[in-house]
C-alpha cells in the first residue's frame, strides 16, 4: 500500500500501448515491498542466528543490486547493455558467496569448475530476466513465485528435512509473494516492477543453487517448479531471435499473453499456472527431490506438455 502511494505521486505509471496487456494506467514499482520484506527477514534471521554471514551477505548483495538497477529502471530508462552488466554482477556476487554451484557428473562427464560455473551465473541471468517477461498479466508473477515456493519448501523438508535454511528461506520469499499477490491479483492495484521482477528471478535462482548444495537432486526439483515459466519464455525468445525481432524490446507474444487474450482475462491464466505448478509439476519435482524419478527422465516428462501449450498458445508469433 505504500509503494502505491509512493508510485501515484511520483508518477511512476504504466500507461497502456499496442504492447501491453492492459487497458487502465496503473501504478508500477510494488515488486520493492518483495524486495524489503524477503531482504529484512534474511537480517533478521542472521541475527538470531538462524542463517549463516555468507548466506545472508549472498542474497542480500546480489539481490539488492539488480532490485536497485531495476528500481532505476522504473524510474528513468536504463539502457538493456547496463541492466545485462548489472545482472551478471549480482549473479557473481551470489555465487562468489554461496560458493558456486557444486560439481556434479552430467550424463557421465564431469565437467571443469570455470565451465560449471559460468553455466550457474548464465542460469541465474537467464532467470531473473525469464521473470521480467513473464511478469505481464495481473497476478501470474506473484502466484508463480508463491506456488513455486511452496513447492520448493515441501520437497526440500521432504528430501532434506533438517536442512532449515533449504526449505525455511523459500517460505519467507513465499509469504512476502503473497503480500504483494494481495495487491496484483486481477485487476491489479499494482503492478510488480523491474525491481521486483528481477529480485524474484534471481532470488529463486539464488534459493535453487542453495538446495542444490545440499542435494543435488533438489536443484533439478526446482527447474521442474520453475516450468511454466522457462518454456514459455524460453520458445518466445528463440522464435523472436530467429525472425530476426529485437528480442529486449516489450511484447505481448508470449504464450501466457495470447492464451489471455483467448479466454478474454487475466484471471483464469494466472490461476491455470498456479494449478500446472502444484498439480502437474510438483508431484515431479517430489519423485525427483526424492529419487524416486531419474532427474532427467524427470525434466523430459514435465517440460514436453509444457512445451506443446507454448506452441499451442503460439509462444514468440505476432497476433
Amino acid at each position: 500500500g505504500a509503494m502505491r502511494r509512493y508510485a501515484l505521486g511520483r508518477q511512476l505509471m504504466d500507461t497502456p500501448n499496442a504492447r501491453s496487456s492492459h487497458q487502465l494506467p496503473t501504478p508500477r514499482g510494488g515488486g520493492v515491498s518483495i524486495v524489503l520484506g524477503f531482504l529484512g527477514a534474511l537480517l533478521f534471521l542472521f541475527l538470531w542466528g538462524g542463517l549463516p554471514l555468507e548466506q545472508m551477505v549472498a542474497l542480500t548483495g546480489g539481490g539488492g543490486l539488480v532490485a536497485l538497477v531495476g528500481f532505476l529502471d522504473d524510474h528513468d530508462h536504463i539502457a538493456a547493455r547496463w541492466r545485462l552488466l548489472a545482472h551478471f554482477a549480482g549473479a557473481g556476487w551470489l555465487l562468489w558467496f554461496l560458493g558456486g554451484l557444486p560439481s556434479y557428473s552430467l550424463f557421465g562427464v564431469i565437467l571443469p569448475d570455470w565451465l560449471w560455473q559460468s553455466m550457474a551465473a548464465f542460469y541465474l541471468v537467464w532467470l531473473l530476466n525469464l521473470y521480467n517477461f513473464m511478469d505481464g498479466i495481473d497476478g501470474i508473477a506473484g502466484i508463480e513465485a508463491l506456488s513455486v515456493c511452496l513447492g520448493g519448501a515441501l520437497v526440500g523438508w521432504v528430501a532434506a528435512p533438517g536442512a532449515e535454511i533449504v526449505w525455511g528461506l523459500p517460505l519467507v520469499l513465499a509469504a512476502a509473494s503473497a503480500g504483494f499477490l494481495m495487491w496484483n491479483f486481477p485487476p491489479a492495484k499494482i503492478f510488480m516492477g523491474d525491481a521486483g521482477s528481477g529480485f524474484l528471478g534471481l532470488m529463486l535462482g539464488g534459493l535453487s543453487l542453495l538446495a542444490a548444495r545440499e542435494e543435488i537432486a533438489l536443484f533439478f526439483a526446482w527447474l521442474i517448479l520453475l516450468g511454466v515459466f522457462v518454456a514459455d519464455a524460453t520458445v518466445t525468445l528463440l522464435r523472436r531471435v530467429f525472425r530476426g525481432d529485437r528480442f529486449y524490446e516489450a511484447h505481448r507474444s508470449h504464450a501466457y499473453q495470447h492464451a489471455a487474450r483467448r479466454y478474454g482475462g487475466h484471471r483464469p491464466v494466472s490461476l491455470a499456472v498456479g494449478l500446472i505448478n502444484l498439480l502437474w509439476l510438483l508431484p515431479l519435482a517430489m519423485l525427483v527431490a526424492t529419487s524416486s524419478l531419474d532427474w532427467a527422465l524427470g525434466l523430459v516428462i514435465s517440460y514436453t506438455p509444457l512445451l506443446v501449450l507454448a506452441f499451442h498458445f503460439h509462444a514468440g508469433l505476432r497476433d
